[in-house]
């Protein structure tokens, strides 16, 4: 049974946290493996709408972003995804603190994977839900290819 390389999680996420998109929103991976996620951003006031609430679109991408990461991690080697369907419910305004977006696996099939995200703040109130499908890339080059340790290690 093949176990996820540590060494690949710890590499994989400081590429994406480096990454110009979730540099931009101050977006961080704290933590992915198998079949989950954990995601957060500090609340600035970049993040803000003129009404002086977080703006959706923040929402939708760490929902976005915790769904995809809680998935990946148990995709094939040489493989890539990206969403095809982004479906968010927003429960709760935040204006500051820390959202942090806990992501979780359904379901990866061979052509489509199904994962969700919830978005709380630290006084564990839900913010937000989502559900995000995800078309996956075979053979896919470029994908993740920067010198990464292996994805998967033999488990003894």
């Amino acid at each position: 049974m093949r176990k996820l390389n540590p060494q690949y999680v710890e590499a994989v996420s400081a590429l994406v946290n480096r990454c110009p998109y979730f540099r931009l929103l101050s977006m961080s991976i704290r933590d992915i493996g198998i079949g989950y996620s954990l995601l957060d951003i500090d609340v600035q006031n970049k993040h803000l709408q003129p009404f002086e609430a977080v703006h959706g679109g923040v929402f939708a991408s760490i929902i976005d972003s915790a769904a995809f990461w809680a998935v990946f991690p148990e995709a094939d080697e040489n493989v890539g995804m990206t969403t095809v369907d982004l479906k968010v419910n927003y429960l709760a305004p935040a204006q500051g603190g820390k959202l942090i977006a806990r992501g979780r696996r359904i379901k990866l099939g061979k052509t489509l994977a199904l994962g969700e995200a919830e978005v709380i703040n630290q006084d564990n109130t839900i913010l937000a839900h989502g559900t995000s499908t995800l078309m996956i890339l075979r053979n896919l080059e470029g994908s993740l290819k920067h010198s990464l340790p292996p994805k998967f290690i033999e488990e003894e």
